[in-house]
């Protein structure tokens, strides 16, 4: 079996991977790495999901990188807009000839007699094996399964006549036109596909189970566009992230602190837009803003469908599917042709790898994360996962420049291995994202947890992971070096 040796094996060719090698690229210039990317292509959810409108739903002035500006007028960008910054970036910093495609990781092995990590990979289409050899490696490889997303057992699925399709494996030649279409969801693949097919349908209807906040912002930022004329762009870029990382974290804390304020006036401004559409009770949900992850409508274009009549949108339960559509329990038919089951995605810890120490299979589930990033009981690996309140890449960016530094302060001092450990008497578990949404209660027991207080506490702050990851000292009692 081939085997191939680096100091790092990146794990995943997305947006978190490719920005790991750029960090790599700009501060450990010395340090080999490969990555492994299960897919023929990089960009991760962005070349992987196809469905119409696939977008960001987090501003790109924080969701893009910190050392790469975005210089595309839209806040909220397209996939191929994404992808075609993922690229520019990955050539920049000449990133490219480090991946291998498909080779999807099958296990994560650690040998402590030689201090390193055997990464088995295989390559789908040939079934040929290799062992990858490192000393680190950094989990890029996302939360949730690519092979297939989350859909309901619906009774009397099999008895549809349509097409029912599921987001994530969405057909590229599927036909739309005068088609009667039943989205089922509320989150974001809901309320990105129903106005982006709403023209070329006959009807689209958004059946959704309980609502969900939505709020209706500028696809363009005024101000941001007034200091890319006032400052030079690396400046303005500095300042328009800082200017948007501020206000989301000023508006979680409101929505934390003032839930019902904050509910009002979301709910307000909805009903502003969406003109004879009433609100309730498809847009004023039964739970507080942020125990749930936040919708955006860009330009408002959810509620500009709805309100044209252009789209519809029903807040029912399903009784059964029929041939022809769905019976909802209020006694109510929705015909359709095609059903899309926007229901979400399967959480998949680690890329659902096997992972273990000298042979021994290591249990996730009864650890706990350090700092956001590392495990409990496991050496030198680092896991990279985004905020659920702001956009995902502030925190993969904040775990590179935490692996930069860890890199040099190992080098420096001659350490090998580095481990966090427990050494409270009493950690209570918490569970690892803290959000009231199915996906994340259906992957709990396969899941980490996080503590009741730092570092084990998961604080979801920039500002705190700020001064955590790249300011505080790399001494820590819980962090063991060898």
């Amino acid at each position: 079996m081939k085997q191939i040796e680096r100091d790092v094996i990146i794990i995943g060719a997305g947006l978190s991977g490719i920005g790991a090698a750029c960090h790599l690229e700009r501060k450990n210039k010395n340090t080999s790495y490969v990555i492994l990317e299960s897919r023929k292509q990089l960009g991760g959810t962005w070349s992987l999901f196809q469905y119409p409108g696939i977008r960001s739903d987090s501003d790109m002035y924080t969701f893009g990188y910190s050392f790469k500006e975005w210089k595309n007028p839209k806040s909220f960008a397209d996939a191929p807009s994404i992808l075609e910054y993922l690229n520019e970036a990955a050539d920049e910093y000449d990133v490219k000839k480090h991946i291998c495609y498909e080779q999807r990781a099958l296990s994560y092995d650690f040998n402590s007699i030689e201090q390193k990590w055997f990464v088995k990979a295989i390559n789908p289409t040939t079934k040929e094996e290799t062992i990858y050899v490192g000393q680190f490696i950094l989990n890029c490889s996302g939360y949730y399964n690519y092979d297939s997303g989350y859909s309901p057992e619906f009774k009397g699925s099999d008895n549809f006549k349509g097409q029912l399709i599921h987001p994530q494996k969405w057909p590229s030649d599927l036909d739309l036109k005068n088609k009667k279409v039943v989205v089922i969801g509320s989150g974001a693949t809901a309320i990105t596909i129903v106005p982006k097919i709403a023209k070329e349908v006959e009807l689209v209807t958004m059946l959704q189970r309980s609502p969900t906040y939505v709020s209706a912002l500028p696809n363009k930022d005024k101000i941001a566009a007034k200091l890319k004329r006032w400052f030079p762009s690396k400046l303005a870029h500095s300042l328009i992230r800082g200017k948007n990382i501020l206000f989301s974290i000023i508006f979680y804390w409101f929505c934390k602190t003032y839930p019902d304020r904050v509910k009002k006036y979301i709910v307000k401004q909805a009903a502003r837009k969406l003109g004879d559409v009433p609100v309730d009770p498809h847009f004023e949900p039964h739970y507080n803003p942020w125990d749930q992850r936040f919708c955006i409508a860009p330009n408002g274009d959810l509620f500009r469908v709805l309100r044209k009549g252009e789209a519809e949108i029903v807040t029912d339960h399903i009784e059964k599917f029929t041939e022809t559509g769905i019976q909802l329990t209020s006694g109510k038919h929705l015909e359709a042709d095609i059903i899309v089951t926007a229901t979400g995605l399967r959480l998949l810890a680690f890329g659902g790898v096997q992972i273990s120490i000298d042979g021994t299979p290591f249990n996730l589930s009864e650890q706990f994360v350090y700092k956001g990033m590392m495990v409990s009981e496991l050496p030198n690996l680092l896991t990279f996962v985004g905020y659920t309140n702001a956009s995902w890449t502030l925190k993969s960016d904040l775990t590179s420049e935490y692996f930069s530094r860890l890199l040099n302060y190992m080098e420096a001092k001659k350490y090998k291995v580095v481990k966090p450990k427990v050494i409270e008497d009493k950690l209570y578990p918490l569970p690892l994202i803290d959000l009231d949404a199915g996906y994340i209660r259906r992957a709990k027991k396969d899941m980490p947890s996080q503590g009741h207080k730092a570092p084990w506490r998961v604080y979801q702050n920039y500002i705190r992971d700020y001064k955590m990851l790249r300011i505080d000292s790399l001494q820590d009692k819980r962090l063991h070096f060898s």
